[in-house]
């Protein structure tokens, strides 16, 4: 059973932190091919799904070490409808690959010694490309597909789920509507361009107060992932009503541009040290902020830098 579905720990006070770039340390430091970037397809085997395992240890023991809580993602950002055909799955290995995610990730709670919560997210990725909004659905074209992963959350052990790299608002609403529906806490985590704003070209306080007018505010949170601090601190500094709204950060630790990222045949790291010192003026720049953590390009390294900092 889920233990913090009907009351997240995150919205309180104390600091959680997340795992990193997962898609990224398993291309570029393991040298596993993951075909559109899906870290799901590992689930295939056996050696994939320790790998994750292993992987995710190294988090449980940052969180123990700094006394913080936890939240891991579930491997499933590209475990959706549309990027499972071009995998080759149908829907019934799909639906079984989500529930196993799931699984491995509640095997890896049932094992870990830690003093502070540890939460199970299941992740969801845009329908499309996570740079480029496309061709945009509409918010009831988007709860109809994003619907399928989340019933299927619903059935397990995930206290919530996390729409990562959201680049549109009529995805955000429609992710958000579907959540609800199935009465499941929703996070809704928009990505941004170096400018602080969605590929759309929408601002982030935006893009946070249409999809909460739209949804009924049904997100329990927002956040922001794969971007670098300096390319949102000034958003941030603005404020805004929307700002109450914003709890969590998955950070790149590059400073390019997601366009410089999508030709990149090198992995750029960035400066552990120099983001958990972000993250650090971060948190005191918004005290409500009580999720942090990497995405792409970030490892255990950064992590425990992030946790030493804000801390």
């Amino acid at each position: 059973m889920p233990l913090y579905r009907t009351a997240l720990p995150q919205l309180g006070e104390d600091l959680f932190i997340t795992d990193g770039g997962l898609e990224t340390v398993m291309i570029f430091h393991e040298g596993i091919n993951l075909p559109y970037f899906a870290a799901i397809d590992m689930m295939r085997t056996q050696e994939g799904r320790e790998k994750i395992h292993d992987y995710f240890r190294q988090y449980i023991d940052i969180a123990a070490r700094h006394d913080c809580g936890l939240i891991v993602e579930c491997p499933t950002w590209r475990a959706s409808p549309d990027w499972g055909a071009k995998l080759g799955y149908d829907k019934t290995e799909l639906e079984a690959l989500n529930k196993a995610a799931v699984e491995l990730m509640a095997d890896l709670r049932a094992g870990a010694v830690m003093k502070k919560p540890f939460v199970i997210s299941a992740s969801i990725g845009p329908r499309g490309d996570g740079y480029d909004p496309g061709e945009i659905m509409s918010a009831q074209e988007a709860e109809a597909y994003h619907s399928f992963q989340i019933e299927i959350f619903a059935q397990t052990e995930a206290d919530m789920v996390t729409a990562m790299t959201v680049n549109n608002t009529p995805e955000a609403i429609g992710i958000a509507r579907a959540a609800s529906a199935a009465k499941m806490p929703a996070a809704i985590s928009f990505t941004v361009e170096t400018d602080g704003r969605l590929p759309t070209g929408k601002s982030l306080g935006e893009a946070i107060m249409e999809t909460d007018f739209e949804s009924g505010a049904s997100p329990v949170y927002y956040m922001i992932n794969c971007a670098h601090p300096t390319h949102f601190a000034d958003a941030l500094k603005e404020g805004g009503p929307w700002i109450e709204r914003l709890k969590g950060l998955r950070m790149n630790a590059s400073k390019c541009s997601h366009a410089e990222l999508d030709e990149a045949e090198e992995l750029d790291d960035g400066d552990p040290l120099e983001l958990g010192v972000e993250s650090a003026a971060l948190r005191r720049l918004l005290p409500g902020l009580t999720v942090l953590g990497g995405c792409c390009g970030t490892d255990q390294r950064h992590i425990e830098e992030i946790a030493k900092a804000a801390a």
